[in-house]
């Protein structure tokens, strides 16, 4: 455990403001890191000066828990009190979750990269064992008894000889009164005496879902509220021209007709240029908007075509590029191979698509602004509302509410910012809801790319010399307005840190401007990167008639720690210690050959049936996949998958089973059917008629194998995903002989 020192009892009134929650008898708080996005540094206040995160215990025993981060369904306001509680051994049916406001004091709130638990779990151990100690040290004063007579259990503390307790409750007010021990003195529990920690806890918000007793961002109902419909310009960086107004207000039930705030690059998370029409209700609102009549300056970026641009991608990257990784020769051992491949692969414009689409609602008042949105990053949210008003972010409130999916999309607060901006210049609340057509087409989108590799092979089969190039509009570009290549971290998610034994290598990059709004999605680059290189090794296992399986071993070569640093990659590693969280070759073995035992991808299939295989190292854990599919009347129908994932110490096992099941059917929906596509600079998909999710019907029998280890916490919702798209076009080559390059498949096939 890490040596911390910050721990420190709180006051109530600190309680109260961070969470909106009355504080107990004993409240404790602590600094916790702050983690920014490298690409987001500028534009992200990471200041951690004063206590965050905080525990208390009220004197009827509830233990009161804070979650920091946002519910989106990954189960993380179950999973970080899980650990708190096994540590302080509480009874879980007194614990109760408080969902944390947002506020820079709590380090980083951002719910993204699969890091909550990886980067709380020591910290929220600290939290409990502090809580628990102290705890044991007011039941020892108070019978006058060494404190190793004593021991912490179920929401009590028992006197060991004896037999008396003690409960929480009883002992809280004494329990504030104690020092507050120094970490280092602190005992922690043995992994084998956990009693929450590696247990699927039912999460503590399925009682509420299921009677819908919630509160999303759709959800929220304040007083005297108007709703507001914005159209916005469907070209990025255009700008108003004319607008009919009075037409607008003619509408029965509109109340105003408002022009949004032009904006300027970089895009970051202002709100979009256009016009929005505030009425009593969602319909009105809705019937106003289509009155408006913009008319447009589309600006620069009308001419974008997504076919145009891709298809130059396609030629720029077969070029050889600027280098990020190298070793040996791989020209020169290319050049000499005694079997080459080349092979083009491409991933189209993809957008989140959350169930629930963005929703906010603001209200200005005095000078202050309060929010309440459905939002990944409420700091985030607290700063750029506090920018577009002209007001100190501490007079900025943000209500976390829960999230009907995320995915990325809602780490980008230019929703909540619309809500603001109309609040302020209306003096009453207002909620600003997105449609679907609006979430589709005015989203932050994952980057179009293309990758191209090449190998050359020895007469044993053996890779000789590996190159790979890939390109993409980057998503630095949402916050400088001017990069026109990818980025080290963007390159540090699975093509940089390839960890394959090749002694001659080379990774290069090309340029690609962006023309929409770039940004993270689930897995991010990983996705193209993931599918071209699974993609690639089974082209080379097809060529050298070496089974799949044998060919990824044989490329990852022996166990071992793989450090891209020392082949001239500036590796950033998901922001975490490369001490704490090597690339190790065994793990990834590990995962693929479990895989393979379990999943019977080895066994015979029937004709126009194939499995493929994938495995991919994202978030610091590892992940294998296997699908198999039929191909019929030129049709592909999945038929199985499995997923093996290696995420070192698992909190909740039915949270990590759900979260991989939910990567399988995110990734089959990229793989069969995902694209957005660009016409004169505006998207041309608007609903999920046309840009398709997968369907029950689709959607086949998944099965989940998951390996516990004593190894730190590794990300759990994203590193699913990278895997599924090459598993599934190997598969289809396996059933059809018909190698696709170029995602979606229903570009080839019916799905």
């Amino acid at each position: 455990m890490s040596a911390r020192n910050d721990i420190k009892s709180v006051s109530r009134r600190d309680f109260l403001r961070y969470t909106s929650v009355a504080g107990g008898a004993l409240v404790l708080g602590t600094l916790l890191p702050s983690i920014t996005p490298a690409w987001a540094s500028s534009t992200v206040d990471d200041a951690a000066n004063t206590l965050n995160l905080f525990v208390s215990i009220d004197n009827d025993g509830t233990v009161n828990i804070v979650c920091h981060r946002s519910e989106m369904g990954q189960g993380v306001r179950t999973g970080i009190p899980q650990i708190v509680a096994d540590e302080l051994c509480a009874d879980w049916s007194k614990v109760n979750v408080v969902q944390g406001l947002g506020d820079e004091a709590y380090g980083s709130q951002n719910t993204d990269g699969s890091r909550s638990i990886r980067r709380f779990y020591t910290t929220m151990r600290e939290m409990g064992a502090t809580a628990r100690t102290m705890l044991e040290n007011a039941a020892a004063q108070t019978w006058g008894v060494p404190v190793s007579d004593v021991f912490a259990e179920n929401g009590a503390v028992v006197h060991k000889s004896s037999g008396r307790s003690l409960s929480f409750g009883e002992l809280a007010q004494v329990a504030s009164q104690q020092n507050v021990p120094e970490v280092k003195d602190l005992t922690f529990k043995s992994p084998k005496d956990f009693k929450f920690i590696g247990k699927p806890v039912t999460s503590v918000d399925l009682p509420k879902v299921l009677t819908g007793d919630t509160v999303f961002g759709q959800d929220v109902q304040l007083d005297d509220m108007l709703y507001a419909s914005i159209e916005r310009c469907p070209v990025v960086g255009g700008t108003v021209k004319a607008f009919d107004k009075e037409a607008s207000r003619g509408v029965a039930n509109v109340v105003d007709v408002i022009e949004m705030p032009e904006q300027s690059f970089p895009v970051l998370f202002k709100n979009l240029n256009g016009v929005a029409v505030l009425a009593s209700n969602t319909w009105s609102a809705l019937q106003g908007r289509k009155a408006l009549n913009v008319t447009w300056d589309l600006g620069d970026n009308q001419s974008h075509d997504s076919d145009a641009y891709l298809a130059e991608l396609e030629k720029r990257i077969v070029t050889k590029g600027k280098s990020i990784r190298s070793v040996g020769d791989a020209y020169k051992a290319f050049d000499t191979a005694d079997t080459k491949l080349e092979a083009t692969y491409t991933v189209p414009y993809l957008v989140h698509a959350p169930m629930e689409p963005p929703a906010a609602t603001a209200v200005f008042k005095d000078g202050h602004c309060e929010v309440w949105a459905c939002t990944q990053t409420p700091q985030s949210t607290q700063q750029n509302v506090a920018g577009a008003l002209g007001i100190d972010k501490s007079k900025v409130k943000v209500n976390v509410t829960l999230l009907g999916g995320g995915f990325g999309r809602k780490s980008k607060p230019d929703f909540s910012v619309e809500a603001a901006v109309l609040a302020q210049k209306t003096g009453k609340p207002v909620k600003v809801v997105w449609s679907r057509e609006d979430d589709i087409r005015h989203g932050y989108y994952h980057a179009i790319s293309a990758q191209h590799f090449q190998a050359g092979l020895d007469e044993a089969s053996k890779v000789t010399s590996w190159v790979q190039r890939t390109a993409f509009p980057s998503i630095s570009w949402t916050f400088t307005g001017t990069t026109d290549e990818p980025q080290t971290g963007e390159l540090s998610l699975g093509f940089g840190d390839l960890p394959f034994a090749i002694e001659n290598l080379s990774c290069e990059t090309h340029k690609a401007p962006a023309h929409v709004r770039i940004g993270w999605i689930r897995s991010v680059s990983n996705i193209q990167h993931g599918f071209a290189i699974g993609s690639f090794v089974d082209e080379l296992a097809a060529k050298s008639s070496v089974s799949p399986h044998q060919m990824w071993l044989n490329l990852i070569g022996d166990d071992r720690i793989v450090d891209p640093k020392t082949q001239g990659f500036k590796y950033e590693n998901y922001g975490e210690s490369y001490d704490n969280f090597p690339i190790e070759t065994k793990r990834l073995k590990n995962v693929l050959n479990e895989l393979m035992a379990k999943s019977g991808a080895n066994s015979p299939t029937a004709d126009n049936e194939g499995w493929g295989i994938s495995v991919h190292r994202s978030f610091v854990s590892y992940v294998a996949v296997a699908t198999k599919v039929k191909v019929a009347n030129d049709k592909v129908s999945v038929l199985e998958m499995h997923s093996v994932i290696d995420a070192g110490r698992v909190i909740n096992p039915d949270r990590v089973k759900s979260q991989q099941e939910g990567a399988m059917i995110f990734g089959l929906s990229i793989a069969l059917m995902g694209e957005v596509t660009i016409k004169e600079g505006a998207v041309e998909q608007s609903n999920y008629h046309d840009y398709t999710v997968l369907r029950m019907h689709q959607s086949p029998k998944i099965v989940t194998h998951i390996i516990q280890s004593d190894a730190a916490p590794g990300g759990v919702g994203e590193p699913g995903v990278p895997p599924v798209a090459a598993s599934v076009t190997n598969a289809i080559y396996q059933a059809s002989g018909k190698r696709i390059r170029a995602l979606p498949v229903n570009k080839v096939y019916s799905v």
